[in-house]
């Protein structure tokens, strides 16, 4: 066979072995962006603070012990195989990274502390909530609150919360996979409440097994709306994305694997590219390592079949 055949033969192989360690598309992913979850408000933070340490002492905690992978992936608290489990599943203390079993590990964001970025909220009135979602899926959004009693010093549990709401596929708000992309609904909060409390929203898909879980900080305090204890919290999603491409975060790393970033923070935990990984979002480090090795393999194909070709007997 002659050697352009052979690279021919080659390069297609390896083009299809590089495509082949690319992401594919998505699947959903989401949390709540107001009220802000924990995960939303820290990546927030994050970004303001312009550095992997968040301002808010609660968030720099969760980084600390987790690093910053779930936090550039901060829709991403989910479990495959949730199908609208809830108690008996998903152990109390463990509500807030929706168990164990998702991609990313949230775990840290279930501590029991009080200085997570809160939103203020008065009680008895209607405040909308808008729900991130980076791929549209029907399905039903159960919104809980805390009971009166609860304290944020305490691991949250299935007996703090009471359903408050059942929203079925809401309507949509920008562009499903982007930074302002949402569902939206409006949420009548209870009469009577005041202090701090948590906001849990639990969402069931009905088109797969996938579930989605978000923890709200809020106080009831005659707030409406205003968020406090970090950086960054009036940021709009217009305003956020600028400040990604002002810390140098480009489309192809954020929202996935965050290669960059994760070296400089010496994280291990890579993510995996995987259908957990938005649409549109590479791993650039993982297209660059495999498209190199895919050079470097045809330059040694080419090199040996110079070799074999000065090396073959001739015809006299």
């Amino acid at each position: 066979m002659r050697a352009p055949r052979v690279l021919s033969l080659l390069g297609a192989g390896l083009l299809g072995l590089t495509l082949a360690g690319l992401p594919s598309p998505a699947s959903a992913h989401g949390v709540a962006m107001e009220p802000g979850s924990r995960s939303y408000l820290c990546y927030k933070d994050m970004i303001a603070s312009g550095n992997q340490t968040p301002s808010n002492p609660a968030c720099a905690a969760a980084v600390a012990a987790t690093g910053t992978t779930p936090l550039y992936n901060w829709f991403g608290v989910l479990d495959s195989n949730g199908g609208g489990k809830t108690k008996g599943y998903i152990a109390d203390g463990e509500l807030c990274s929706g168990g164990h079993n998702g991609p990313y590990n949230f775990s840290s964001y279930n501590a029991a502390r009080s200085d997570w970025p809160t939103t203020h909220l008065t009680a008895g009135t209607t405040t909308q909530v808008k729900y991130s979602n980076w791929a549209a899926h029907p399905g039903k959004f159960n919104v809980y609150i805390t009971k009166d009693g609860w304290s944020p010093s305490q691991p949250l549990a299935w007996d703090d919360l009471t359903l408050t709401q059942t929203v079925t596929n809401p309507p949509q708000a920008g562009g499903a996979g982007s930074d302002g992309g949402n569902y939206y609904w409006n949420l009548q909060l209870p009469q009577g409440k005041s202090g701090k409390h948590m906001i849990f929203i639990h969402w069931i898909r009905s088109d797969s097994q996938e579930n989605f879980y978000s923890c709200s900080d809020v106080a009831f305090d005659g707030g409406n709306g205003e968020v406090t204890g970090m950086k960054g919290s009036g940021m709009s999603a217009a305003e956020l994305a600028a400040a990604e491409k002002k810390a140098g975060i480009e489309p192809a790393q954020v929202h996935a694997e965050h290669a960059g970033h994760a070296a400089a923070a010496g994280e291990a935990d890579l993510v995996s590219a995987s259908t957990d990984s938005p649409a549109g979002y590479l791993p650039a480090a993982t297209a660059v390592s495999l498209t190199g090795a895919a050079l470097m393999f045809a330059a040694g194909a080419v090199a040996q079949s110079r070799r074999r070709r000065r090396e073959a007997p001739r015809d006299h």
